[in-house]
């Protein structure tokens, strides 16, 4: 971590829900917008924030994120920042499948998928280091400012992050995912850092 002379706090915010998150797919780069819950779960969560100190917001580009991130600054009226390096993992040829099909097609994979996830890569797709790493280079460049920001993200992109922030092998990233539409806030104050909240959603 970079060394802090002031406080900070960076909070963590999975898009809601789509469609498929609902059906259960794989959903990466596919640009799916919000289902009527996703909206009303993005409504809930820009309320819970209503009073954060946010002075900035970052979104990863895709729809889903955009529009919780939208939704969110009704409240704050703070820049909207468009970081690429903030999407979902790429997904490849898995994009679209539900997990009773790759169970089917793709068994083998999802053995080493589930026993050691860091070493594997999406085919055609990405791995999880070349997620995390694409995305960290964005936190790490909002952390410098030392300013009060918000991440709009995906499930993925923010355990990586998470990862990365609690010093843990990507291995372990089960550990740290989270719901959609949860906020998490990590605190940066005079050089230590430490999760305040979560993975806590407003239904």
């Amino acid at each position: 971590m970079s060394d802090f002379e002031t406080m900070m706090e960076l909070i963590l915010v999975r898009h809601g829900e789509t469609i498929w998150n609902r059906e259960g797919r794989v959903q990466g780069f596919t640009d799916m917008d919000l289902s009527d819950v996703g909206v009303h779960q993005a409504r809930q969560v820009a309320l819970s924030l209503k009073d954060a100190p946010i002075l900035s917001i970052y979104s990863s580009p895709l729809i889903r994120a955009q529009n919780t991130a939208r939704i969110i600054n009704e409240y704050h009226h703070a820049p909207i920042h468009i970081e690429p390096g903030l999407m979902e993992m790429d997904q490849g040829d898995f994009e679209g499948l539900t997990f009773q099909e790759l169970m089917v097609c793709e068994k083998d994979f999802l053995q080493k998928w589930m026993s050691d996830p860091a070493s594997v890569q999406m085919p055609n797709g990405e791995s999880f280091i070349e997620l995390q790493d694409r995305a960290w280079k964005v936190i790490e460049g909002i952390i410098g400012k030392s300013e009060n920001a918000l991440v709009v993200s995906h499930n993925f992109t923010i355990a990586a992050i998470l990862c990365k922030i609690k010093n843990i092998s990507l291995s372990q990233f089960r550990k740290v995912c989270v719901d959609t539409a949860s906020r998490t806030i990590v605190r940066y104050e005079n050089g230590t850092t430490s999760i305040e909240l979560f993975n806590i959603s407003s239904r």
